[in-house]
């Protein structure tokens, strides 16, 4: 039987002009072996051997790791694999004891865990039931934020375990802080580099090999890497008079950009410095601000880079090191010892760059200073409006980070820039960031229960604004709490008007300082947990959003508690209905 050869997709036509050419070539081979056909489909390349499985299997929280292995099977599929996108909660959809190349992308979520989605698939692989994986190659590209103590903790473990069965490393893991773009270019090439061309390169890839260059592009228009100036057409105070908090409802036009986005997305916000602390820490380097450095993005002035392109609050590992070996009897010098790192994190609470600098005695030049600082990062805020209900504009609720330390004034450098300083320009650079770990049901029928204190509030406004559009008939359960009702009832007659028409169907409230018992919101759940039960055994979904550290964890263990006490289940019987939920996507999180 003839093999008839076909023009790949990626082979440098237009649909129209492959249908032509496979309809042609059909017609020649279909019947026939003519003389020269193997040699002209040879010489065209349009005979595609088998590819080479490869599994990219990744957990996400925010949809960095996702976006990055979805490029980086792009590349894979220039190099002559097949690859197959897996993310970590569909873990079971692969059978890792009968794959031969797997490469792992992964975010690592609050104090060294894995992402929500994650956590099934760790429970798997850390069991001892866990199978030999020896037959397995694998790599681990590894995303964290090294302002946390547990820097890139997941990924680490994900590496160790593979190792511990039995599977073969392809490259060293790669840890990546938030500017992760060139080091994850760097991870897929290297990868690449040694797992090599799978099959012969197909016409159409220009002998393209997957360089740093083709992961590290970003197909959106507006990216992290080129946002999108938009206009700031609304900077309105939520909490009143008296409030301990200063929380801002802020609406951005979009129009002109193309920019589209769905509820349960983040908006990428990439602000500036103050102006103030450039000055601050010119003063203190000596500096008029005028000196000529290199950055990522060409020359430019100190000043400039120093407002634009760096992060000057948080001092890494690195400036602190060289300050130290600067400054005659720097206080944190001792502490710099890796067995004193818990020490270090606590002197650290509070004090900023600035504040390290005060010690200096041997000044640094201005590129040698630059070249210790990391790049400003983009700050991700959970968008808090539908876009069916507000066309072209997109709505955030910040709240103004602004407090006294060691006795100076710091400011929260994105919510600060929004609050106080994009006035003077009345542009924000921004870009969406798609989640699609945290969305509302696609059935409008499907209950909600939400859980978001405080500027938790802010996704659900807009998952709640989105029924109101589109008609969804489910019911609505809100669970808000802040301080005190007279001045942190965010949204207040927007809520209250939904409750007195339907929409949502049940508000509970617990306003932590009008009363001498304090009340949060998962003490809220536990008083209604029969109800709660009810919800959830009618296929209710149930999302938090907040503060990950206390909150989310308080309301997760409520949720255990809701379900032993009201469902009647035992400690372990609850957890299996928990994890559940999860693997089902009834139980989701946006906490931070």
């Amino acid at each position: 039987m003839n093999r008839i050869p076909f023009i790949p997709e990626n082979a440098p036509f237009t649909a129209e002009q492959r249908m032509w050419l496979n309809g042609f070539l059909a017609g020649v081979f279909s019947n026939a072996n003519p003389p020269g056909a193997s040699a002209l489909a040879s010489t065209l390349g349009l005979i595609a051997g088998p590819k080479t499985p490869l599994v990219l299997l990744y957990g996400s929280q925010t949809g960095t790791a996702e976006g990055l292995a979805k490029k980086t099977a792009k590349v894979a599929e220039t190099r002559g694999f097949a690859p197959k996108l897996v993310s970590m909660d569909k873990y079971s959809d692969v059978d890792l004891t009968k794959e031969q190349n797997v490469l792992i992308i992964t975010s690592t979520y609050g104090d060294g865990d894995p992402p929500d989605m994650a956590q099934a698939f760790w429970n798997w692989l850390k069991a001892d039931t866990a199978p030999k994986l020896d037959h397995l190659r694998y790599s681990v590209l590894a995303l964290g934020d090294t302002n946390y103590s547990a820097f890139c903790e997941f990924g680490k473990k994900c590496d160790e375990r593979f190792a511990a069965l039995g599977a073969k490393r392809v490259t060293d893991r790669k840890d990546c802080d938030t500017d992760y773009e060139t080091p994850a270019a760097e991870w897929t090439t290297s990868v690449f580099d040694v797992l090599g061309t799978a099959t012969q390169q197909h016409p159409g890839t220009n002998g393209s090999n997957g360089s740093a260059t083709e992961v590290a592009a970003d197909t959106a228009t507006w990216s992290r890497k080129n946002p999108f100036l938009a206009r700031l057409i609304t900077n309105r105070r939520l909490s009143a008079e008296g409030s301990g908090k200063d929380v801002r409802h802020f609406e951005i036009s979009l129009a002109g950009s193309g920019l589209t986005y769905e509820v349960g997305d983040a908006l990428g916000v990439v602000p500036s410095n103050c102006p103030q602390l450039v000055g601050e820490i010119l003063s203190a380097l000596g500096c008029d601000g005028e000196e000529c450095v290199k950055t990522a993005d060409g020359e430019m002035p100190l000043r400039l880079a120093l407002a634009q392109h760096f992060d000057i609050t948080k001092p890494s590992h690195e400036l602190l090191a060289a300050v130290a070996q600067r400054s005659s009897g720097a206080e944190f010098a001792p502490l710099l010892e890796a067995s004193r790192k818990e020490e270090l994190k606590k002197w650290l609470y509070g004090r900023e760059i600035i504040d390290v600098l005060a010690g200096l005695t041997t000044p640094f030049a201005a590129q040698e200073f630059v070249a210790l600082l990391k790049k400003i990062a983009p700050r991700l805020y959970s968008i808090s409006s539908s876009i069916k209900a507000h066309p072209d504009e997109v709505h955030l609720t910040i709240a103004a980070v602004r407090y006294e330390a060691h006795g100076r004034s710091r400011r929260g450098v994105a919510s600060t820039f929004l609050a106080d300083r994009v006035g003077e320009t009345g542009t924000v650079p921004v870009y969406v960031q798609a989640s699609h770990g945290f969305k509302p049901p696609t059935n409008g029928d499907t209950p909600m229960i939400m859980v978001g204190p405080g500027t938790g509030i802010a996704p659900f406004r807009a998952f709640l604004e989105e029924r109101l559009a589109t008609c969804a008939k489910g019911r609505n359960w809100l669970f808000f709490g802040d301080q005190k009702r007279a001045t942190d009832f965010l949204y207040q007659d927007q809520l209250e008007g939904w409750v007195k028409d339907g929409h949502l169907t049940r508000l509970d409230l617990a306003f932590s300082r009008d009363r001498a018992e304090k009340i949060y919101v998962q003490s809220r759940m536990l008083e209604a947990a029969a109800e709660l039960w009810s919800w959830l055994e009618a296929g209710a979904h149930f999302y938090v959003c907040g503060d990950a550290s206390r909150m989310a964890k308080d309301v997760d263990a409520a949720l255990h508690t809701v379900i032993e006490n009201a469902g009647g289940k035992s400690g372990d019987e609850a957890k299996a209905y928990v994890e559940r939920l999860k693997s089902e996507k009834r139980y989701q999180r946006d906490v931070y």
